[in-house]
């Protein structure tokens, strides 16, 4: 007899055990063995409060030596600052870890992509949704609708979200409602592709009457962006399957946005569009959980927040316009003021909760150099009463008591310091306050706005 059936009675189908050639015995899987799979791990850097945290920085510093580099969930919404030989770069969309030339840097879940082909530059092809470039963001009718709706909330209830206009929520709502366009659908056939965005264009069309969309003039567009980024796009989860399983490799993953801003878990309507904690970057990269290392939450040492929306410890007075200003407190991606106030615990705590850290770096210390008391939120009052959680309802957190506990400022610089032992005793109980209330070890410590400027603890 021949054919696969007589073969397959025979001989051991490649990759499966044969009970007999193993005397019977199953053997022993490595997940039953309790180290773990084997393969490389990821480390993780997320933004632990509302963004601008720093995530930036941190990145460059452990990209220095990073083989690849992620950037997961969220969009060109989203902007890190790094500063390198005095010489300050802006990045909305690729990781910050760019800088490092002997590094790939490779994008998952985002709604962009690069418009130029850089062999160092991978994207994925199924988690990239209503992409045209780097060179022009969204399509040009997500973006507009954005504008509308923002309108409209004013309008209606008096209270926009905020939003920086990108087109983020609209084309999340593409995804999420299964009539997007991926990437691969861009780089298939062109024709199903077009069919596909006439469609998408009349839907918003009919949505939003006063949208004028030259449907033909962009699909030319289109097609010279997917002739260039064609040599860009992987397949991202056999990509990271091959990074995890491959030769030793030090991986590095930077999310966007931060925890505070996460559509499920952040404080909701005034969120992004994206899962911006850790369980995004399983999602928005493939990787499997148990792949994941070091989990480093971003901090900075007082409070801000960009737009509208609840901030229990914001300071609203002189105090908040000194922080804005020592801090520069501009948003990277509109430009608007930053709202500032003290160091928020509670919701730290939260984000820990959320993402389990394994450490922290506390960023821009040095602006609290010339305070002469700093205080820190450490508990809600809600009704009167203490409670242990941050409030899911924003007209409940809005109504929240914060306490503070006061702690010593050190009225004294901190930009050169370079050890922790430099710091002002003030300042190192500052930190050391930090580490006992949340339970989690500060590793570094950002005492100025250039690369060198960051104090590593161990």
């Amino acid at each position: 007899m021949g054919g696969r059936g007589a073969a397959g009675a025979t001989e051991p189908i490649r990759g499966l055990w044969n009970g007999a050639e193993a005397g019977g015995k199953r053997p022993r899987l490595e997940s039953e063995t309790g180290s773990g799979p084997p393969g490389n791990r990821v480390t993780v850097v997320l933004g632990a409060q509302w963004g601008d945290e720093g995530k930036g920085k941190v990145v460059d510093l452990l990209a220095m030596d990073a083989d690849l580099i992620c950037r997961c969930q969220g969009g060109n919404n989203a902007g890190h600052t790094v500063v390198v030989d005095s010489i300050e770069y802006d990045f909305h969309l690729l990781p910050s870890g760019v800088l490092n030339h002997s590094a790939t840097s490779f994008i998952g879940e985002k709604p962009r992509l690069p418009g130029r082909a850089d062999s160092r530059v991978g994207c994925s092809a199924a988690g990239v949704y209503e992409t045209r470039s780097l060179l022009t963001g969204m399509f040009n009718f997500h973006q507009a609708a954005d504008g509308i709706q923002e309108q409209q909330r004013q309008q209606q209830v008096g209270k926009n979200l905020g939003t920086t206009k990108k087109g983020i929520g609209p084309v999340y709502a593409s995804k999420a409602s299964r009539t997007g366009l991926r990437v691969c659908d861009l780089l298939a056939d062109f024709e199903e592709f077009s069919k596909k965005f006439k469609v998408l264009a009349q839907q918003y069309k009919a949505m939003y009457p006063a949208l004028t969309i030259d449907t033909e003039a962009e699909l030319c567009q289109l097609k010279v962006y997917a002739e260039k980024i064609q040599p860009l796009v992987k397949d991202g989860v056999y990509f990271m399957y091959q990074a995890l399983h491959g030769p030793p490799k030090k991986i590095l993953v930077e999310g966007a946005n931060a925890a505070l801003l996460d559509i499920d878990f952040g404080t909701y309507p005034f969120v992004t569009s994206s899962n911006c904690t850790v369980g995004g970057v399983c999602t928005g990269l493939g990787i499997p959980p148990q792949y994941i290392g070091k989990v480093y939450g971003v901090v900075k040492a007082y409070t801000t927040r960009v737009g509208v929306g609840t901030f229990p410890t914001e300071q609203d007075n002189e105090l908040g316009e000194l922080l804005q200003s020592r801090g520069r407190e501009f948003g990277v991606t509109t430009g608007r003021k930053r709202r500032c106030g003290w160091l928020d615990l509670v919701l730290v705590k939260y984000a820990h909760m959320i993402n389990g850290f394994s450490a922290l770096a506390l960023t821009k210390l040095d602006i609290l150099d010339t305070f002469e008391e700093v205080k820190v939120g450490v508990e809600y009052l809600l009704d009167g009463k203490p409670i242990p959680y941050v409030p899911a309802n924003h007209e409940l957190l809005s109504q929240v008591t914060v306490v503070y506990e006061t702690l010593p400022g050190w009225r004294c610089g901190t930009t050169e310091a370079r050890s922790f032992g430099e710091l002002p005793a003030q300042a190192q109980a500052y930190i050391r306050f930090i580490e006992r209330y949340l339970g989690v070890p500060v590793k570094w410590v950002g005492v100025g706005k250039f690369r060198e400027s960051i104090i590593k603890l161990f």
